[in-house]
């Protein structure tokens, strides 16, 4: 079953209103016709199975045939900070994040980063990899599309999560050595919470960087005594978490 989003406003009554990029994909590359089923997420985690009635070249007609409000967001909000990558591993990361749970994605700017987008370009880049969040968040049926916010320093990183007041701050770090206060970082996990995962670019986090994240309230722990790649920590930080929030660990 083909999986579309939509803003609240769209949802009339028993039916719902698709207008917008979708329409096109929909008529002309999916070929879809009235009566085959679709789901539909609102946004706001309610998740409709609908019914197409009409579609033609301005905007798609469905009936709702029935709604779920269970969704199928994490309870607790992720945050991933990410160091900016070479290449387009950026598009790789923000992919998987979206598939294992992420509600946002932060691109930051860090004093190891090798990359240093363009101010005049990097709406453009954001619009990109937030056009990869929607692709995933489809694929992934989310009941939500994670946003990709704009490029943060890691100084506006940590004064974010400062001001937010996010329940749980990690920090990935290969000198914390021992999986015991990983251990007992992930314990304090739970549902309802703000959660801050901090991940360095290739060259990792500079020491005075770890010196600020401590300073912050930003907790370092071990995953293992493997170096993984900027691209892979992030994601490994990410599975574990999505493991514990859903009752697995």
């Amino acid at each position: 079953m083909h999986h579309f989003f939509v803003g609240p406003e769209q949802v009339l009554g028993d039916g719902i209103r698709i207008v917008g990029p979708d329409v096109n994909h929909m008529k002309n590359v999916l070929r879809m016709k009235p009566g085959e089923q679709v789901l539909i997420s609102d946004g706001t985690g309610k998740d409709y199975t609908c019914s197409i009635i009409s579609i033609n070249s301005e905007a798609v007609e469905a009936g709702i045939r029935s709604v779920s409000n269970e969704g199928r967001e994490l309870p607790s909000r992720i945050w991933l900070f990410q160091g900016l990558p070479k290449s387009d591993k950026m598009d790789l990361i923000i992919q998987k994040a979206v598939e294992l749970g992420a509600f946002r994605i932060v691109p930051v700017a860090t004093k190891n980063t090798v990359v240093k987008l363009d101010p005049k370009k990097e709406a453009a880049k954001v619009g990109r990899w937030q056009a990869i969040a929607e692709s995933a968040a489809k694929q992934s049926k989310r009941s939500v599309v994670p946003a990709v916010m704009g490029v943060m320093s890691l100084a506006e990183a940590f004064e974010h999560v400062r001001q937010e007041r996010f329940e749980v701050r990690l920090i990935p770090y290969e000198q914390e050595s021992g999986m015991e206060g990983s251990r007992k970082e992930l314990a304090r996990i739970g549902p309802g919470q703000d959660i801050a995962v901090f991940i360095g670019p290739e060259g990792g986090f500079d020491e005075r960087e770890i010196r600020q994240a401590l300073e912050m309230g930003v907790r370092p722990v071990s995953l293992g005594k493997r170096i993984l790649r900027t691209e892979t920590a992030g994601l490994a930080m990410l599975s574990v978490i999505m493991m514990r929030l859903e009752g697995a660990l």
